[in-house]
This record gives C-alpha cells, sequence and structure tokens, in this order.
C-alpha cells in the first residue's frame, strides 16, 4: 500500500504510458487526465463526509449541465417505467446522480482504505453464499452490474483476502485507463480485456478462481443475444452464460447497494444461480442470458435510483426495428 501510495504521488507523468497517437489526440487526453488526476487527489484527500458531499456536488453539475445524458437517462426511464410520471422519473434520475457522486468519492478513497477500517464503507451480506459457491472448486463468475458502487465490489472483496478478476472494456482515454486499472488492482486484483480471447476466462474457471462481470450494457451480435430487460429486448452479452455451461462454474448475483440506515455499501452476496441445462447449449446459453437479465431487473427495481440510466442500454435493435434514441 505504502508503495503504491508514494508512486501515486510521484507526478502526473508516472500514468502516461507509451502510446503511439495524433498529436491533437494525445494533448486532449493529457489534458482530460490531469483534470481527472487533480479532482480525484482533491476529493480522495478531505474526510469521508466531505469527500462524499463534494462527489456528490460534482455529480450535480454535471446532472444540470449534461443536456444529453439528461435526455437519454429520461428516455430510459420512459422505458422502463411508463407507468411512472414525468416528475418521479426526474426524481429516480436525479437520484442516480447522487449515488454516481457518492460513489466517486469512495473510489477517491481507495488509497485510504485498509483491513481495518474498510468496513466503515463496506460490509458483507450473505457471505456464506460465496463462500459455499467458492468451496466448489469449478470458480465463481459474480453476475452484477451499474448498480450502487459496483467499483467498491472487487475493491472491498480483494482488501477483505479475496481478489479476483475484473472483466473491463479499456477505456478510450489511455491515461484514464491505466489510472483506473492501478485502483482496480490496488488489492491484488487482476484485470481481464472484455474484448480479448475468452481463453484467460476459462484458464481461471478452471483453476477455481473468481471473475466479476458488469452484463447490463448495450452489447452487438453475435457477442450479444437478444433478451427482454424491462419487457423491451435489449442485446445482452451471452458469454457469461457460455462459460458457466462449459464450466459449471457458480454463478452468484453480486450487488453492492447504498443502504440509507447503515449510512454505507452492502455488498451482498445472493445464493448461486441454478442453471438450465436442457441439452442444446446455444438455446441454454440465450435461457439462462435472459433469466441472469431478469435477477438484475428485479435489482433495479428495488434500488432505480442506483442505476446507471444515462448509459443507452437498448441502443442495439432487432433487425428492422426502428432506433430508440
Amino acid at each position: 500500500m505504502r508503495e503504491w501510495q508514494s508512486k501515486s504521488t510521484a507526478g502526473l507523468t508516472q500514468d502516461f504510458p507509451d502510446a503511439t497517437v495524433p498529436h491533437s489526440r494525445h494533448m486532449r487526453q493529457r489534458l482530460e487526465y490531469a483534470l481527472a488526476w487533480i479532482l480525484i487527489k482533491f476529493i480522495g484527500s478531505l474526510p469521508r463526509p466531505l469527500a462524499r458531499a463534494a462527489g456528490i456536488t460534482l455529480a450535480y453539475m454535471v446532472y444540470l449541465l449534461h443536456v444529453r445524458l439528461r435526455r437519454v437517462g429520461m428516455r430510459n426511464l420512459a422505458l422502463a417505467f411508463p407507468e411512472k410520471s414525468k416528475r418521479e422519473r426526474k426524481r429516480i434520475l436525479r437520484g442516480e446522480f447522487r449515488s454516481l457522486g457518492r460513489q466517486l468519492a469512495e473510489v477517491t478513497l481507495f488509497p485510504k482504505y485498509t483491513l481495518e477500517n474498510v468496513t466503515r464503507a463496506v460490509v458483507y451480506d450473505g457471505f456464506e453464499n460465496y463462500e459455499r459457491a467458492f468451496a466448489r472448486g469449478k470458480g465463481v463468475l459474480f453476475l452484477t452490474g451499474h448498480l450502487g458502487g459496483w467499483e467498491l465490489s472487487a475493491f472491498a472483496h480483494s482488501l477483505q483476502g479475496h481478489p479476483l478478476h475484473v472483466l473491463m472494456r479499456p477505456l478510450d482515454n489511455v491515461y484514464l485507463d491505466n489510472l483506473t486499472r492501478r485502483y482496480r488492482t490496488m488489492h491484488g486484483n487482476r484485470t481481464l480485456d472484455k474484448d480479448g480471447s475468452p481463453r484467460a476466462l476459462l484458464a481461471a474457471m478452471k483453476a477455481g478462481e473468481v471473475v466479476g462481470i458488469l452484463m447490463d450494457t448495450n452489447m452487438t451480435p453475435p457477442q450479444g443475444v437478444f433478451v427482454d430487460f424491462f419487457s423491451t429486448p435489449a442485446c445482452t452479452a451471452v458469454g457469461l452464460a457460455r462459460v458457466a455451461l462449459r464450466t459449471d462454474a457458480a454463478v452468484v448475483p453480486t450487488f453492492t447497494i447504498w443502504d440509507p440506515v447503515l449510512r454505507k455499501y452492502r455488498l451482498r452476496f445472493d445464493p448461486a444461480v441454478e442453471l438450465v441445462r436442457t441439452g442444446n447449449d446455444e438455446a441454454d446459453a440465450v435461457t439462462n442470458t435472459a433469466r441472469f437479465t431478469k435477477i438484475i431487473e428485479d435489482y433495479v427495481r428495488r434500488y432505480p435510483d442506483q442505476w446507471l440510466w444515462v448509459h443507452r442500454r437498448w441502443k442495439t435493435r432487432p433487425e428492422g426495428e426502428k432506433a430508440l434514441y
């Protein structure tokens, strides 16, 4: 930890990888990184209550200034909750930005958290379900989504002595990507490229390891298949189901939810999902993907103001259907 902290404050240039990019793009990425670095270090230097207030204030500023994000969020909420009034949808959307700001603050505080104090921010809920799944020795796939404090899930779990692989798509800004990976792998986690070869994922399951997968983002065929999400077909990653069927790994729904009573996050592990197996691998993959997506939907319905509504979840449409955005 001390080694990481000393490196992180050595200066901005230590996060700049060698990359061959056009000069204008290179400068823009450096500027974006510099602004993000200053914000992260400033918020991270504050006591936790002030850091949380600063993160939420910043998120509200984005909400007020970023018209396109608000438009996408309101469109998604209209698709998901047609029965709700516009006023109710706006309330949920504002809640989402509050949730994002709260999570931002916690991420900036990662270097301050230790095994002794991490429970101030995150506590376990249903840990026995994880232990039971891990004890099978066939690997564990965390089924999760962009809900609550998703960045805290792998971080807190690794800090408690349970490092895992995090499946992620590289960020467009190579400098921010490098910084993000360092925060995510601070306590032994490793990253797997979402668009990379599935061999590493299969190898992790064969070794009885753990992989966290966010599977609530828009995909395109053939990596994605259409299953219902809030009664609207959504192109959804099918890889988790295929790997689970092939390796018999346990699929454990895992979500980190903000608890307003505790004033901290609950890292919730549900019992492993029982897979549908009919012998038709491709049909079973689609069926199980639909089942996984329904689990995510149920959590979003319970905590609607903690999900990432500003992502164009229904962007990819079945052939012949008109665009929804």
